[in-house]
């Protein structure tokens, strides 16, 4: 375990169940919370600064979306859980990062976890975790930190396009799910770039010296992205078996959608994971293809040279009954033989291909 999971764990060693402590290290200086307030008629939004100016939106005639942003003012968020009655265990969840995907249910609203991904300008994975509570007529969802995948649902909202405007707050979390969901897809063709550009490096040869941990990073990425969508799958069964009057029948067929591109996303992942784990075969394979290649020029060096070393070795005795020492040409006959020899040799192993 990283000194970083440890120290997120430690924050929670000894106290009570139920204690709302924020476990993760994203800071935020001021709450920031985004409010649409909307029907068919008119659509309502707002930043607001204070917690308290949300409450006043709990009863309205219309749905209701309260983001907040900036899970480490825990203050806050208590002030808002209680005006919306949430539970204890909920509250203690929505600030303790490392929660696996999950819905619970409770009597008047739905607690959904799951995590967004998304990448930064370096096309590095970020992942965060976000949390909804869906009630009637209105959707609450928190935030680690300012930005999201959101921003094309809030453009639907204002322009009142498509459906939105005219569902309720169980669509509302729906096309917020969906949101989340459509972008793994480009988080895992970000995964692919990387593969095959890590594919491509190790053929031709371009390879760093530190690629053996290049790959175990990028195992650690696909584990963490495996880890994150997976469990996903389990909460969107959930909610279209879910008989609640939260989830209106015919909101349901839009959560199996999203259920179909979540077996597509995890298809993708095993894939580029058996991928993943077959580079570093594949890179040793190289190594050793090269060192092969390079063994295989010192044998045919070393094969050249031992007849010719054979030969200096026995004229280089110091024996004085050799006939060919007091020859006049010997020396030159023997020139002559170690040059056949060697050509002779050359043309053997390129015949063999072994040149």
């Amino acid at each position: 375990m990283s000194k970083n999971r440890i120290k997120k764990h430690h924050k929670k060693l000894g106290k009570a169940p139920g204690s709302v402590i924020y476990t993760g290290d994203k800071s935020t200086k001021k709450l920031f919370i985004d409010i649409f307030d909307y029907n068919l008629e008119k659509c309502i939004e707002k930043e607001l600064d204070t917690v308290e100016e949300t409450f006043d939106y709990k009863h309205s005639n219309s749905i209701t979306w309260i983001n907040l942003n900036g899970l480490n003012h825990v203050a806050e968020i208590e002030k808002l859980g209680n005006h919306y009655n949430l539970h204890p265990l909920v509250l203690e969840d929505l600030v303790s990062i490392s929660q696996r995907p999950k819905i619970d249910e409770y009597d008047d609203y739905l607690f959904v976890v799951l995590k967004m991904l998304h990448t930064d300008n370096d096309d590095n994975i970020v992942s965060e975790q976000i949390s909804f509570i869906l009630g009637k007529g209105y959707v609450l969802s928190f935030q680690e930190a300012e930005g999201d995948v959101f921003d094309a649902v809030r453009e639907r909202i204002r322009q009142g396009k498509g459906r939105a405007r005219g569902l309720q707050a169980d669509y509302l979390l729906y096309i917020l799910m969906d949101a989340i969901v459509d972008h793994y897809f480009t988080i895992i063709e970000t995964l692919g770039d990387k593969i095959e550009d890590f594919e491509s490096d190790i053929f031709s040869g371009n390879v760093s010296n530190t690629v053996n941990k290049d790959i175990q990073d990028l195992k650690r990425e696909i584990l963490r992205i495996r880890r994150a969508i997976f469990p996903l799958r389990e909460v969107i069964n959930r909610i279209g078996k879910h008989e609640s009057p939260l989830i209106e029948p015919k909101t349901k067929t839009f959560y199996r959608d999203i259920y179909d591109h979540l077996i597509q996303v995890t298809e993708n992942i095993d894939i580029y994971r058996e991928m993943i784990w077959s580079l570093m075969d594949m890179y040793m394979t190289t190594i050793s293809n090269k060192m092969n290649e390079v063994m295989k020029v010192l044998t045919i060096m070393a094969s050249i040279f031992i007849p010719l070393t054979f030969i200096a070795g026995i004229y280089g005795m110091n024996f004085d009954n050799m006939p060919e020492l007091h020859f006049k040409y010997s020396y030159f006959i023997l020139w002559g033989v170690m040059i056949v020899l060697f050509v002779g040799m050359l043309y053997y192993f390129k015949r063999k291909k072994w040149l």
